[in-house]
């Protein structure tokens, strides 16, 4: 109890500008993102390779910031080694909806398809995508060597890791398949998904990622804590606690969808 009141005590006796602006800041730039890839993957067909190419203009330039930003430890710096991993993430989330980076696969799964062959299916519909996500995280990881803020190479290693279990939770079944979010060209993928209220590896994931993520906002909160060691354990705490989230959000009676309504316009 006297652990729960001292996080709690600290986290509201914090100023604005230490814990909760890189945290709102961090639940911002999680939801618009988000949205306006849903927004940017609603284009026609026809604008697909000029929105890739400036999207990968964007990712050399995500590398450069991300390099330069991590090599010094400042609360600027950890703003934006955060946006600049966020932008790499996002590439390859662009990618993905966009169709280019996807997988060998590309038809629906088979109806008698069970076990171990339905995974291997699986894997083949987004092989190419997990391969991307490998090369990227290796050059994230290159990138951050000797570097003083890590804070980037920290929140792709979050997206990554809760990304590739909420995939494995989508796998084993799920009540929530958010499969709204797939433009029509990706709908295939769809049946690759198992509708179902609960599966053993969701209790796993919420309870393994709980045990890092209170320590972590616990690390943020300490008194006398450096502003750039408070800001980047804030964001790194706040996009986990976000990632947890999701994961709830899969199990819920909720149409997520209603939280990016706007992304969600007709595609062209």
């Amino acid at each position: 109890m006297n652990y729960r009141l001292t996080f709690v005590f600290n986290l509201f006796g914090k100023s604005m500008t230490s814990v909760w602006l890189p945290l709102l800041f961090t639940i911002f730039v999680w939801w618009f993102s988000t949205g306006f890839i849903l927004w940017l993957d609603r284009f026609s067909p026809h604008y697909f390779k000029t929105i890739m190419f400036l999207s990968t203009i964007v990712l050399l330039l995500a590398f450069l910031g991300l390099y330069h930003s991590s090599r010094t430890n400042t609360v600027t710096n950890a703003y934006c080694a955060f946006s600049c991993a966020l932008l790499i993430w996002g590439w390859q989330e662009l990618g993905f909806l966009l169709g280019y980076v996807t997988g060998s696969r590309k038809t629906p799964c088979p109806e008698n398809a069970k076990g171990w062959l339905r995974a291997k299916y699986a894997f083949q519909a987004v092989n190419h995508h997990e391969l991307a996500l490998i090369v990227l995280l290796l050059i994230v990881v290159v990138i951050s060597l000797d570097a003083k803020n890590m804070t980037g190479l920290w929140t792709f290693l979050i997206l990554w890791l809760m990304r590739q279990s909420a995939k494995l939770n989508i796998f084993f079944g799920v009540l929530n398949l958010n499969e709204n979010f797939l433009p029509t060209h990706l709908k295939y993928l769809q049946t690759y998904f198992r509708r179902a209220p609960m599966n053993y590896l969701m209790p796993v994931s919420l309870v393994g990622s709980m045990l890092f993520v209170v320590p972590l906002w616990t690390d943020a909160t300490i008194v006398g804590l450096s502003s750039p060691e408070v800001v980047s354990k804030t964001i790194l705490a706040t996009l986990l606690s976000l990632a947890i989230l999701e994961h709830l959000l899969l199990v819920i009676p909720f149409q997520v969808e209603f939280l990016w309504k706007w992304g969600f316009r007709q595609e062209g």
